[in-house]
């Protein structure tokens, strides 16, 4: 096994049957996907890391009661993927996930690698492979971007991963503060870092999840920003932006890992998280 080109990747020299390899040609001509993309899903499956899978960690209905204890390591979300974003034990900055390497960006403006042992309350995470990618030729808001990101998904009912590449002319986001257990999330992001750069290189990643989740996942687009040198990052508010690579995929599949920690176990989950979700996320 070698270092692939691509990052995040490994190329791997294998030997197979005939009657498999006639076997990969005929599915390749017949659905159009690479030999790669065949090869990587069935051993994806066969080791319980499908593609197209989401893997998700507590609700968005529990992070605005204020359960923001941690109840998975860092370890275990690399064993699920190697792409999402999420938060830390106490709220402590935002969780971005790429490449395979896991970063906690914090509300100091600074980027660290956690150690495997330390938590997250809320998690999403996939084995990304895109399905469909473009370029785009300019951005002028968020919301103009995330118009044109709905031009590549192809359903209003399938979850989809979106990772963006490239140089961005004006960025703002933000980053959680810790906070105190039980302080809801709208009270605990009115006070949070904020930051605006201008021509910065780096990566957009996400997801775009549909209304019906909305009890349980934060719907429309979640985006996170970690720059190519690894030292900024945090939760996109708004960006403007020429010639970047837009890539997505469908994802069909939805596993969920519920805390049994005592916030979750006692918390009230029954409300709409929506008003709360958009103030918290939007501003």
């Amino acid at each position: 096994m070698a270092k692939s080109n691509i990052p995040g990747s490994q190329a791997l020299n294998i030997n197979v049957s005939e009657s498999l390899y006639n076997a990969l040609q005929k599915r390749f001509a017949s659905t159009g996907d690479t030999i790669d993309h065949l090869v990587q899903d069935s051993l994806a499956k066969a080791l319980g890391l499908e593609h197209h899978t989401l893997y998700q960690v507590s609700t968005s209905t529990a992070l605005v009661q204020g359960v923001y204890q941690g109840c998975v390591t860092v370890g275990t979300i690399k064993e699920h993927g190697n792409f999402g974003l999420g938060t830390y034990d106490a709220l402590n900055g935002e969780g971005l996930m790429l490449d395979g390497h896991v970063y906690q960006a914090l509300a100091d403006g600074s980027v660290v690698e956690p150690l495997d042992s330390a938590t997250a309350p809320f998690w999403v995470s996939a084995e990304f492979e895109a399905d469909r990618s473009v370029m785009i030729d300019s951005v002028n808001s968020w919301e103009d971007l995330c118009k044109q990101i709905d031009s590549l998904r192809r359903s209003e009912n399938l979850f989809t991963a979106v990772r963006i590449d490239g140089i961005f002319d004006e960025i703002h986001y933000r980053v959680a503060c810790k906070t105190a257990p039980g302080t809801d999330l709208v009270a605990a992001t009115s006070h949070q870092g904020d930051f605006k750069f201008t021509n910065m290189s780096g990566t957009l990643l996400g997801f775009w999840s549909p209304t019906y989740a909305k009890s349980f996942n934060i719907s429309g687009y979640h985006l996170h920003i970690l720059s190519s040198d690894r030292q900024h990052g945090g939760h996109v508010l708004d960006i403007k932006a020429k010639n970047l690579k837009l890539q997505v995929m469908d994802a069909d599949n939805l596993a969920i890992a519920l805390p049994e920690t005592p916030g979750f176990l006692k918390a009230d989950l029954s409300g709409d998280p929506t008003e709360a979700l958009n103030k918290a996320e939007r501003g």
